[in-house]
């Protein structure tokens, strides 16, 4: 089997308050192979983009972390020092952020933008790198980008300004790129150019992709795996089309529940009740037991490890078969 161009293993990231450590991500392990992509889902403050960071090294103080390790085609990254990770992002790790026009600066042309990150980490001039620049427009579906080069980020609209951003991630052909909500702050006709756009470039450059996102139905149409999160854990990874089709835990099946059904079906959508916990007041045992509708007792004082089910992991008592479960009211 080929080694992943991204390993996560027992991920932990934590914040320091006046009030003691806050626990962001806890425990979280997957990897990524060469031209997959990888979706992050859950609702916000899940950890999606926290953990997108600390694969980048940009955890800023007075956030850490505090154990497991990143490696990045074999070889640690977690604990490199500042200047090395400096090197690694850009190069070997594109980003692709939010909202495109925050990720550009206004008062330079876009041209200039690309080739300065192209000069950065590769070893082009600055005709050749103008030239690979125009090509980047060019493969990433901007029109007539020997002119478009020379245009300020505001002539451009958000989708073509997102197509930018994503030629800006591929300047120095990285090995893997981070997509936090690429396509949030486009309208639905240009998401599903962006999305297809993505799938189309981790193919052919054979680019491994984590696409951070809240969407499930983005994730169904541009992952080959997804991995559910909760409260800083993984609660279900593996096929998106079976975590789609049969999700397993309880949070996954309530996420997918919540999707109107394209079929004309009339049937109430699932409401997952009460809210994301805050990072001061994680419950015991597992995280989604006060807003689980499978909760037992078991679930209230021991936190559940991930079970293999149906080829994929999943974390919850409910497919732990060795003990005897107490049922008891949510």
């Amino acid at each position: 089997m080929a080694e992943p161009v991204l390993s996560v293993r027992d991920l932990r990231v934590e914040f320091v308050t006046r009030r003691g450590a806050l626990k962001a991500i806890d425990g979280v392990s997957f990897d990524i192979a060469r031209g997959e992509v990888l979706g992050v889902v859950g609702e916000s403050g899940a950890g999606k983009s926290v953990t997108g960071s600390a694969v980048t090294g940009l955890i800023d103080p007075p956030g850490r972390i505090t154990g497991g390790e990143i490696l990045l085609s074999g070889y640690r990254i977690d604990n490199l020092p500042p200047e090395q990770m400096r090197k690694v992002r850009g190069k070997r790790i594109g980003m692709i952020f939010q909202d495109p026009l925050t990720s550009l600066n206004p008062l330079y042309r876009v041209g200039d933008q690309l080739t300065e990150t192209i000069r950065t980490h590769t070893n082009l001039s600055a005709s050749g790198a103008r030239k690979r620049a125009i090509d980047l427009l060019a493969e990433v579906g901007i029109p007539a980008p020997d002119r478009r080069i020379d245009s300020y980020p505001h002539e451009f609209s958000g989708g073509m300004r997102q197509r930018v951003v994503i030629a800006l991630a591929l300047c120095a052909e990285p090995e893997l790129i981070i997509a936090d909500e690429p396509t949030t702050a486009l309208d639905v006709s240009v998401q599903a150019q962006i999305i297809a756009l993505l799938k189309r470039l981790g193919r052919d450059h054979g680019t491994a992709i984590m696409l951070v996102t809240h969407d499930m139905g983005v994730i169904a149409e541009t992952a080959d795996r997804v991995a559910v999160m909760y409260a800083g854990r993984i609660a279900e990874i593996g096929p998106v089309r079976q975590v789609v089709q049969n999700p397993l835990h309880p949070y996954a099946k309530g996420l997918m529940g919540a999707i109107p059904s394209l079929k004309g079906d009339t049937h109430r959508l699932t409401q997952i009740p009460g809210s994301m916990p805050r990072l001061s007041a994680i419950p015991p045992g597992c995280a989604f037991n006060p807003r689980c509708p499978f909760v037992f007792d078991r679930c209230r004082v021991e936190r559940p490890e991930p079970i293999a089910r149906d080829l994929h992991p999943v974390a919850c008592h409910l497919y732990d078969e060795a003990p005897a479960r107490t049922e008891s009211v949510a």
